[in-house]
C-alpha cells in the first residue's frame, strides 16, 4: 500500500498510529502538533487540500466529528475519492468513513480492525444485508461495468430494497460460479437472452459479451472473453486498426470492453500499431511461429498471400483459435485496408474457458464406501450442478458431497432416455452433470449406450475411473488373486441370464483356466453358475459370497465351490454381491521372485548365498 496517512491529533493515537504503521507499508503518520514518531503538518484544510485526491487511504485517528468535517469539503464522488477511516484512540473500533466499496475502504477497515484487535464498523447496505456489492463485484474478475437506462446508484439502490432481479450468465468462470452459488432469494437465473420475459423483472444483472437493449434497468458485467487474431502488412495504422477493431465488435454485437487479448505471427512482434494498442489498452499482445499458426491448417482458410511471406498458411485465424482454444470462429477473418493502402486481417474467437457449455463427467463411485472415491470424483461431485446416480447400487451417501444447491436424481426408475433428457437439461445451460456409477463405469457401467446418446448431440464428456468390486473384494479378503506360478489371470464376467453371453465366454469354458474368476450381476443363477463353475474347478475349491462391499451392510461369506448355492440361498442374497472363485482366496504359498535374494533386475543384483 503507497499514499496511506495515519492523521493524529492528541498524544494518546500514537502507539495506535504505530501498530497499524508498523504493519501497513507505505504508512506515513502526520500531526499538526508534531507528535514524536509523526510528520508536522502546518494545519489540516493545507494538507487534505494538498493530500485528498492523491491518498489511496486517509486514517483518522479520534473523533468522529472532526474526521467529517475535515473532509468534507474534499469530497468529490466515490469514483475518485480515497478511502477514509476512522478510529478510536485505542483501535477498539474501525469505521468506514468514505468510499467503502471502490476506494476499498471496508476492506481496509477489516484489515486494521486485525491489526487492532479491534471491530471492523461497516454500514454499507449491501454488507450488512450480505448481497453482492455490483459496483465493485467485478473487480475481482477484471470485468466492466456497463449500464443501460439507469445511473449506478439508483440501480444498486434498488437491488439493495430487493426488487425483482433477472441474472443472466452467458460466459462460465469463477466469477459467474459464484454468483450463481450465492444467488438471492429475489434473483432467478438464466442462461440465454431470450429466455428473460423484462415485463416480469425491474433489474436485469448480466455477464456477457454481448449487446442486447433492454427496457429494464441494466447492469452489463463484460468479462475479458473475445480474442482476436490479426495480420499486417508492415506500418499499418494505429488509428485505422483500432477502428476497424471496433467495428468489427459492434458488428458481431460484442462489447469492445470484453476484448481479452491480440494475437499474431512472431515476425510482428515489432509491428507498432499492435505495440501501441496493447499499451494504450493494457491488453496482452501474443505471437505464435508459423509452424505453431500451420498446426491448424485444417480448420482456416488458406491465404497463399500468407504463406509467400510469412510461411503461415493463415495468421489471423490461426492465431485466434490457438489463442481461444475454441473449435469455431465468431468471425471468420475480414480484410481492411488503412489510410496509406497498408492491408490487414482481423479475426475473433471466444475463449473457450470461459464459453457457457456444460460438462459432463461420468464418475466412478468405487465399491460403496464414501471414502474409497477417487480424489478428482470427489471433487466433481462438490462442484456438481446435477448428480445423477444409480440408486440401485450407489449408496445415498456419496451424493451428501453435493453442494446445497445440487440437484440429485436417483436414475433407478428411470429409462436411458429419460435420463439423457434430465443430464442434457442442465448440460445445455452450463451446468457440471456427474453421473455416477457404482465401481468403475467401465465394467458392466452400462454407459456406452450415454455415451452414444453424447456424441449423436456432440456433447463433451469424460470418463472418471473408479475403484472395481472386485478390487474391494481382493482388499476385503486380504488376498492377492494371482499366486506366482500358479494363477496368472483374472477372469471379469457374469453368468448368463436375460442378458445372453457370447458362445465363446461361457463360464463353463472360463472354468478350465481355473484362474482367478470374479462374478458379477449372478448372485441369481447361482444354480447354474455352480454348475458351469465345476466343469472346471475341483469342488472343494475356494469361493467369496461378498455382499455389499464397502457398505456398512457388508458381509462376507467364505466356503467351497460344492456349498456355492447353499450359501447363497441360506443368506436370501440377491443383490449387490460379488462372488469370487479361485484358490487365490487366502492363499499365502508360492513367494514372487521380485524379492529373492538370488534374484537379479534392473534394480537390483541377487546373490547366491
Amino acid at each position: 500500500m503507497s499514499n496511506t496517512f495515519i492523521i493524529i491529533n492528541n498524544s494518546f493515537a500514537i502507539a495506535t498510529a504505530e501498530r497499524i504503521a508498523a504493519k501497513m507499508e507505505g504508512s506515513t503518520i502526520v500531526s499538526v502538533a508534531g507528535y514524536p514518531g509523526s510528520n508536522k503538518i502546518s494545519s489540516l484544510p493545507d494538507f487534505l487540500s494538498e493530500s485528498f485526491q492523491v491518498a489511496d487511504l486517509l486514517i483518522f485517528i479520534g473523533a468522529m466529528g472532526i474526521c467529517v468535517r475535515s473532509i468534507a469539503p474534499f469530497i468529490q464522488n466515490k469514483a475518485i475519492d480515497p478511502a477514509v477511516i476512522n478510529i478510536d484512540l485505542h483501535g477498539k473500533y474501525v469505521q468506514s468513513v468514505l468510499s467503502g466499496h471502490k476506494g476499498g475502504a471496508n476492506e481496509y477497515a477489516q484489515q486494521i480492525a486485525e491489526i487492532t484487535n479491534g471491530t471492523a464498523i461497516i454500514t454499507t447496505a449491501s454488507d450488512t444485508l450480505e448481497v453482492w456489492p455490483l459496483d465493485i463485484f467485478g473487480k475481482k474478475y477484471n470485468w466492466t461495468n456497463e449500464y443501460q437506462n439507469v445511473s449506478e446508484n439508483d440501480l444498486i439502490a434498488a437491488f439493495v430494497n430487493q426488487k425483482k432481479t433477472a441474472l443472466l450468465l452467458e460466459v462460465k468462470n469463477g466469477g459467474t460460479q459464484s454468483l450463481q452459488d450465492s444467488c438471492p432469494d429475489f434473483v432467478e437465473v438464466f442462461y440465454q437472452f431470450d429466455q428473460i420475459k423484462q415485463e416480469d423483472f425491474d433489474l436485469l444483472i448480466a455477464v456477457t459479451p454481448a449487446l442486447y437493449e433492454t427496457n429494464i434497468p441494466s447492469l452489463f458485467f463484460r468479462p475479458k472473453c473475445i480474442v482476436v487474431g490479426t495480420g499486417a502488412q508492415k506500418g499499418i495504422g494505429v488509428e485505422a486498426f483500432e477502428n476497424e477493431l471496433r467495428s468489427r465488435f459492434e458488428a458481431n454485437r460484442l462489447a469492445f470492453a470484453s476484448l481479452k487479448s491480440i494475437h499474431s505471427i512472431t515476425v510482428k512482434a515489432n509491428e507498432e500499431a499492435y505495440k501501441q494498442f496493447s499499451e494504450t489498452t493494457n491488453l496482452s499482445f501474443i505471437t505464435y511461429s508459423s509452424e505453431e499458426l500451420n498446426e491448424k491448417e485444417g480448420e482456416v482458410s488458406y491465404s497463399e498471400a500468407a504463406h509467400r511471406e510469412v510461411g503461415a498458411v493463415n495468421v489471423s485465424e490461426a492465431s485466434a483459435l490457438i489463442a481461444s482454444g475454441a473449435k469455431a470462429l465468431i468471425q471468420t477473418k475480414s480484410k481492411h485496408v488503412d489510410a496509406n493502402g497498408k492491408h490487414f486481417t482481423l479475426a475473433l474467437a471466444m475463449d473457450a474457458k470461459q464459453e457457457r457449455k456444460g460438462e459432463i463427467f461420468i464418475v466412478g463411485a468405487g465399491p460403496g464406501a464414501p471414502d474409497l472415491i477417487s480424489v478428482r470424483g470427489k471433487s466433481l461431485l462438490k462442484r456438481a450442478d446435477l448428480i445423477l446416480y444409480a440408486g440401485s447400487l450407489v449408496p445415498r451417501e456419496l451424493t451428501d458431497y453435493g453442494k446445497a444447491s445440487c440437484v440429485i436424481r436417483n436414475s433407478a426408475d428411470l429409462t436411458l432416455e429419460e435420463q439423457f433428457d434430465v443430464m442434457k437439461e442442465h448440460y445445455d445451460r452450463g451446468g457440471l452433470v456427474v453421473r455416477l456409477h457404482t465401481g468403475d463405469p467401465c465394467i458392466y457401467g452400462a454407459i456406452q449406450e450415454q455415451m452414444n446418446f453424447f456424441d449423436q448431440h456432440k456433447m463433451d464428456y469424460e470418463i472418471v475411473p473408479g475403484i472395481s468390486s472386485f478390487q474391494a473384494a481382493a482388499a476385503r479378503l486380504k488376498s492377492q488373486f494371482t499366486i506366482p506360478e500358479k494363477v496368472q489371470s483374472i477372469i471379469l464376467t457374469r453368468g448368463e441370464g436375460r442378458t445372453p453371453m457370447p458362445p465363446r465366454e461361457q463360464l463353463a469354458e472360463f472354468a478350465k483356466f481355473q484362474s482367478t474368476i470374479c462374478l458379477f450381476l449372478s448372485v441369481t443363477l447361482v444354480d447354474k453358475l455352480q454348475a458351469d463353475l465345476l466343469v472346471g474347478y475341483p469342488e472343494n475349491t475356494p469361493v467369496a459370497i461378498c455382499h455389499k462391499l464397502t457398505w456398512k451392510e457388508e458381509k462376507i461369506w467364505r466356503g467351497e465351490l460344492k456349498d456355492l448355492a447353499k450359501i447363497v440361498k441360506e443368506n436370501k442374497l440377491s443383490l449387490t454381491v460379488m462372488i469370487v472363485v479361485g484358490e487365490a482366496i487366502g492363499n499365502r504359498k508360492n513367494r514372487s521372485l521380485l524379492y529373492d535374494p538370488k534374484f537379479t533386475h534392473g534394480c537390483r543384483k541377487g546373490i547366491d548365498n
